[in-house]
């Protein structure tokens, strides 16, 4: 199991703190395992069947409660990539913007496209609209290399 650092254990506990909640058992091992398969894009029920099998004791509202609270607050984000499904990721300290995904309309593969690919466009609107962009998401639609592989 991937432990919190010292530093995000206490970034999460002010986060929550500054929101009226505490930093429970199951809170933290909701965060916990989401840092162990950070990447995965987990849905809740995933999440889930997770964490039970740690905490055989947490039921699957506590979970999507949980998840709610933490998207609220801004510790994950959700993510919809058109499948039917919302899922999760964590939001860490420094990061301003979400990061872009590929997505394989073929396997359903998503990668994560690491930096932000549009802060020129983001000036762009800001001074062209005088709009102050908080945020964007960003989904690219296509062929993984693996499936083109196969073809």
């Amino acid at each position: 199991m991937v432990k919190l650092s010292d530093n995000e254990e206490k970034r999460i506990n002010e986060k929550l703190k500054d929101n009226g909640y505490k930093l429970t058992l199951q809170r933290k091992l909701i965060l916990e395992n989401l840092l162990e398969h950070e990447g995965e894009h987990l849905t809740i029920e995933e999440l889930y069947d997770i964490v039970k099998i740690e905490f055989q004791d947490i039921g699957l509202a506590t979970v999507y409660r949980t998840m709610q609270l933490f998207d609220d607050i801004g510790l994950v984000s959700k993510l919809n990539l058109d499948d039917g499904c919302n899922r999760y990721e964590l939001v860490h300290e420094n990061e301003h913007h979400r990061h872009h995904h590929l997505i394989c309309l073929k396997c359903g593969r998503v990668t994560e496209v690491q930096g932000d690919l549009l802060e020129s466009l983001e000036q762009n609107i800001e001074k062209r609209y005088d709009f102050q962009v908080q945020n964007h998401s960003v989904k690219i639609f296509g062929i993984c290399s693996e499936c083109k592989k196969k073809k």
